[in-house]
C-alpha cells in the first residue's frame, strides 16, 4: 500500500482541482498515477510531472468530468495519497458561494479560517485504530503559501480578498435561504461543501495547505439575484478555472523547496498515545504520515 511512499524524494507540491478545473496545463513530463490507499481510492488518478521546475501532483477533487458528489469524497484517500507521492504543500482551488456584498462572482477569497458544518468527522482523521492525536488547528491555513497566493493574484490584477471564513456544509442541495441568512449574521464570508476536510487531514498529513476560494455565486441570501443553481455558475466556473491555472503557473516556483515551516511540525504536540502501544497495522497504515516518527 505504500510502496509510492519514498521519505527522501524530493518534496512535492499538490494541486486540488475543484469544479470546473479537471487538469493543468504546462505539466511537463506528465504521468498518470493510479492508486490504492488504505483508506480506499482517490477521487481520480493523480497527474505527475514537473511545472515551474518542481515537481508536482494534481488531483481533480470530483474526478475528471465531475462524478463524485461533496458528500462522496474520500477525502482520507486524496490527501493520503498526495502526501504518499511525497507533498508537502497543498494548493486547493475550490468553488464557492459569497456571504458578502462586496464578494462578487468571479472574485477571489483567501480564507484563513473555517466553520464546520459538516456530520461526517470521524471521517475527517486519519487517527484512531490504537493511535490518538489531536492536531493544533486555530490556524488552520498555512500563512506563507497564503501569502504567496495573495502576492500573485495582486501581481495579476486580480480582485482578491484577502482573509476570511470559509463555512462548510455537507451538500449536495444548496442552503436554504434561512441557512444564507443565518451564516450571514455570523459574519461567514463564503460558503462551500469540500475544504475543511481538506484542511484537517492536510494538517494531520503535516502539509501546509492554502485555499483559491473562487466565487461563482451569492448562495440564495440576496434575494435581488436568483438564487444559486447548478447552470447559473458555469460560466463563472470557467472564467474562475483559466484564472486559477494563471495563478498556479507562476505560485508553484515561489514555493520553498524545504519544508521547514510550523505545518511540517503538526504532530510534534499532537501525539497522545504513547509510541510503544501502536497497533503494527495502524502503524503500516500510516506510514506516509507517521514515518519521521519510527
Amino acid at each position: 500500500m505504500s510502496k509510492f511512499f519514498n521519505e527522501s524524494a524530493e518534496p512535492a507540491i499538490g494541486i486540488i482541482g475543484g469544479s470546473g478545473l479537471y487538469d493543468i496545463e504546462g505539466v511537463e513530463e506528465r504521468e498518470e498515477i493510479a492508486m490504492d490507499t488504505p483508506f480506499g481510492a482517490p477521487s481520480d488518478v493523480i497527474l505527475g510531472g514537473r511545472l515551474a521546475g518542481r515537481r508536482v501532483f494534481f488531483l481533480p477533487r470530483h474526478g475528471r468530468g465531475h462524478r463524485i458528489l461533496p458528500s462522496e469524497l474520500n477525502h482520507r484517500a486524496n490527501l493520503w495519497a498526495l502526501r504518499a507521492l511525497g507533498v508537502r504543500w497543498v494548493i486547493c482551488v475550490t468553488a464557492v458561494g459569497s456571504l458578502k456584498e462586496e464578494y462578487a462572482p468571479r472574485d477571489i477569497v483567501l480564507p484563513d479560517q473555517y466553520f464546520d458544518r459538516t456530520s461526517r468527522r470521524e471521517f475527517h482523521t486519519f487517527f484512531g485504530q490504537g493511535i490518538v492525536a489531536h492536531v493544533g488547528f486555530s490556524d488552520p491555513v498555512s500563512e506563507g503559501l497564503r501569502g504567496l497566493l495573495r502576492g500573485v493574484c495582486e501581481e495579476q490584477g486580480r480582485t482578491v480578498h484577502d482573509r476570511g471564513t470559509y463555512v462548510n456544509m455537507d451538500g449536495p442541495a444548496f442552503s436554504t435561504r434561512a441557512e444564507s441568512l443565518a451564516n450571514r449574521q455570523l459574519r461567514f464570508d463564503v460558503i462551500g461543501m469540500t475544504n475543511l476536510p481538506e484542511a484537517k487531514l492536510a494538517r494531520e498529513a503535516e502539509m501546509a495547505l492554502a485555499t483559491l476560494a473562487m466565487i461563482t455565486d451569492y448562495d440564495c441570501w440576496k434575494v435581488e439575484e436568483e438564487p444559486v443553481n447548478a447552470q447559473t455558475v458555469i460560466g463563472h466556473l470557467n472564467a474562475n478555472a483559466a484564472a486559477a491555472k494563471a495563478i498556479l503557473a507562476e505560485v508553484v516556483g515561489r514555493i520553498p523547496k524545504v519544508p521547514d515551516w510550523p505545518e511540517h511540525r503538526a504532530l510534534d504536540m499532537a501525539l497522545v498515545t504513547d509510541k510503544s502501544l501502536w497497533p503494527a497495522e495502524t502503524v503500516e497504515r500510516l506510514r506516509p504520515i507517521l514515518g519521521r516518527f519510527l
